[in-house]
């Protein structure tokens, strides 16, 4: 029984990665447990266990006395005697007890802590080790799918990817070898719970990371992604060296790398653009492989909308197939994107609107302040006509006079 009992123990190492000291401390607190449930207590309790024999003994430990008031805990001095002479008052002794003699109960109740340990060693043995993985790729094998999950075993455990991590089309058959990005390592009620998907835009991700090695190093970097899995995907990269192309990197050579990642996406299309700091530039890359005229921001308490101006034949194409290509490219950049067709915006160059508005400016301030020579020349006319109606009213007035001189004079003669 000791020799099978440490082939088990190697076995449950091997297979489950439980080391021998954890089943050992699971077996001993089971024992320890059986016999409170057998006698009601436990405090006197020592479990001890041969390394080399594989044995497990029970031991129960009782304080010599001279009177004995519990016998579960303590033994007479006479009783103790027997045993060994050099035994006195207060000496401990310990007593063998046979897990034969435990009755049905507290066999269950072993069996139960047993277990219970075994699944706690198993569990954390799993978060521990897989736990590093967590947003990583992995390939493992597909063992069975029902109607919930898609079971896949990775290593020594198996992980489950639920029906909206998969793959749109794709059909999962028993064995197939899948690569999945792992996306949670945790426990649940019955135990450790891993996992993974094939939808996830992490994938996309990590797969241009091994494809391109520019992007593992840090020379090239991926800002953003937004992904409609099974169908179309758009990122955006950036370079950290300026002597480096970001999106012919991605690309690779006649489209190599890239398509390497489409395949293992099982087609799925994939938009590589250029990230930009102006977010003008960048809503324009986001839109490709559609035009754009011009793109104009909302008032400042809506910073993260956008109307872009497409020429009227891109209208179709920068909105895509049932709005594909804006919604992705408004996932990428964050803005909420607008897009208008050239012929129903009036569109504006603010850089000319600004320039002519400074000419008119600059009009008004020369005609306050300068008049013109033809200004000038109507003045003059207007001062000549004043003069020769000023001679003219002044001959009036002489002949007036005469005439007023003739009347007095005809007066005095009569």
């Amino acid at each position: 029984m000791s020799k099978e009992m440490l082939e088990a123990f190697a076995t449950l190492e091997k297979t489950k990665g439980i080391k021998q000291d954890v089943i050992v401390e699971a077996i001993k607190a089971a024992l320890v447990a059986a016999y409170k449930k057998n006698y009601n207590q436990a405090t006197n309790v020592i479990v001890e266990f041969d390394e080399r024999r594989g044995d497990f003994k029970l031991m129960t430990e009782k304080t010599v006395v001279e009177e004995v008031h519990d016998e579960r805990l303590e033994i007479s001095l006479k009783d103790a005697l027997t045993i060994n002479r050099a035994y006195e008052l207060g000496d401990k002794i310990r007593f063998e007890v046979a897990p034969k003699n435990f009755g049905r109960i507290a066999a269950q109740t072993a069996k139960q802590v047993i277990m219970q340990h075994l699944r706690e060693a198993e569990r954390n043995h799993i978060i521990d080790e897989y736990s590093q993985y967590e947003d990583e790729l992995i390939t493992g094998t597909v063992e069975r799918r029902d109607n919930r999950f898609v079971y896949v075993k990775i290593g020594n455990v198996e992980a489950v990817m639920p029906r909206n991590d998969q793959m749109p089309g794709e059909i999962y058959n028993p064995q197939d070898q899948i690569r999945v990005l792992v996306t949670h390592v945790g426990s649940d009620s019955k135990g450790a719970q891993i996992t993974v998907s094939r939808t996830a835009p992490d994938m996309v991700k990590r797969l241009f990371e091994q494809e391109v090695p520019e992007i593992y190093d840090g020379t090239v970097e991926i800002v953003s992604i937004a992904r409609e899995a099974g169908d179309r995907t758009k990122i955006a990269v950036k370079s950290n060296d300026p002597n480096i192309d970001p999106v012919g990197t991605c690309v690779g050579q006649r489209g190599a790398r890239v398509q390497n990642v489409v395949n293992e996406l099982d087609g799925e299309n994939i938009d590589v653009v250029k990230y930009e700091d102006d977010p003008s530039d960048y809503i324009a890359n986001a839109l490709n492989p559609a035009e754009v005229i011009a793109v104009q921001f909302g008032d400042e308490d809506d910073e993260k909308s956008a109307l872009v101006i497409v020429p009227d034949y891109q209208l179709s194409l920068a909105i895509g197939k049932k709005g594909q290509n804006v919604r992705l490219a408004a996932r990428l950049t964050g803005y909420k994107i607008d897009i208008r067709p050239e012929s129903e915006v009036e569109f504006v160059d603010e850089s000319s609107a600004q320039a002519e508005e400074e000419n008119k400016e600059a009009e008004n301030s020369t005609t306050d302040d300068t008049v013109s020579p033809e200004v000038q020349d109507d003045a003059v006319d207007d001062e000549n006509t004043n003069e020769e109606l000023t001679s003219e009213e002044a001959e009036v007035s002489d002949e007036h006079e005469e005439a007023t001189d003739e009347e007095t004079v005809d007066s005095t003669e009569d």
